[in-house]
């Protein structure tokens, strides 16, 4: 049964997608409310009546008449301590499940992530269901399956009336905490690597791009629980986009060429020390990182296109050039 949401409940508004997620709808006449734990953020994209501060554990109080909830917040990182990954993303997923029970919601759209299909090894065109529910590479990783997991249980046992997942690729776009500044940090220290050339095809998608399928979401695809891959649909070498965006930015390529079978047991040897020391530190870079970056990656958009009417509306160059833009402003 199709639902044509009006007001709609963002929880992680205060973060990157979740506030491009509340301007997107706003500007498609929807009546939004934006919770999360930054009340700053949040009064950037909703007034007082409309903000709600908190974090998800504050759901098991929050009485509120929405449609829908469309569920952004999430721990996103590579690497971090599982009780952390559990309480943010398994059992904050939960506590949005019984929100929704509980208010009678009709409809929740999960933002999930792809890195559920990371491997060791190039994957093309990889559909929805091509996914190993054993994968086990980070706690990020198993987190999400687990949730999806939560999610799909309390839809068949009526927790949940509609549910709708979506798997977005690599966001990019202005005010971008993690991906690029990741990526220029590693530039300016020591150098890109290169593996395979920088021949390794990936995805990538254009944050805009994202909140438009997110919308889409609360009317249309299949509410038993179905899913789709969100991409930009211009899958690149992964040396091509490096070439495009580095001097976009004024930066002259230092791209480092390494073997990925050194790298990939260099990666396992760094994340053991780093978990035997105290307060785990992030390892310089992960087996999560490299499968990431080391091996080729795209997603199949078909279902989206044909079951969301998804398109994208941003182009990849128009999104590199405004990130670079800003990222050039803002130093």
């Amino acid at each position: 049964m199709s639902m044509a949401a009006s007001r709609v409940l963002v929880t992680g508004a205060s973060g990157f997608l979740g506030g491009y997620v509340v301007r997107d709808l706003r500007a498609h006449g929807h009546e939004v409310f934006a919770a999360g734990r930054n009340a700053k953020a949040l009064g950037a994209v909703a007034d007082s009546e409309h903000r709600v501060i908190g974090d998800l554990a504050s759901f098991a109080d929050l009485r509120l008449d929405v449609d829908a909830v469309i569920h952004c917040a999430a721990l996103s990182t590579p690497w971090g301590r599982w009780r952390a990954f559990q309480e943010a993303n398994i059992e904050g997923t939960g506590h949005v499940v019984e929100f929704a029970r509980r208010n009678g919601v009709r409809r929740i759209v999960h933002v999930s992530s792809p890195s559920i299909y990371s491997a060791a090894r190039d994957r093309l065109k990889i559909s929805e269901e091509d996914v190993d529910s054993k994968n086990r590479l980070n706690g990020y990783i198993r987190s999400k399956i687990a949730a999806e997991e939560l999610l799909q249980r309390a839809r068949r046992e009526g927790a949940v009336d509609e549910l709708i997942i979506i798997r977005p690729r690599g966001l990019i776009g202005v005010g971008d905490p993690s991906l690029m500044p990741r990526l220029l940090d590693v530039h300016r220290r020591v150098g890109v690597p290169l593996f395979d050339g920088g021949e390794n095809v990936i995805d990538v998608t254009a944050v805009e791009n994202v909140a438009t399928a997110l919308r889409l979401a609360l009317t249309a695809g299949d509410a038993a629980g179905g899913v789709y891959n969100i991409t930009n649909d211009d899958p690149r070498p992964f040396r091509e986009l490096l070439g495009t965006l580095l001097p976009l930015l004024g930066e002259t390529p230092r791209l480092r060429p390494m073997n990925r079978r050194a790298a990939w047991v260099l990666a396992a040897a760094l994340e053991g020390a780093c978990k035997a020391l105290p307060g785990q530190p992030e390892p310089p870079f992960t087996r999560y990182t490299l499968s990431t970056i080391a091996y080729s990656q795209t997603l199949d958009v078909t279902r989206a296109k044909a079951e969301l009417g998804y398109r994208p509306e941003v182009a990849l160059d128009d999104a590199l050039r405004r990130v670079a833009e800003h990222l050039r402003v803002a130093a």
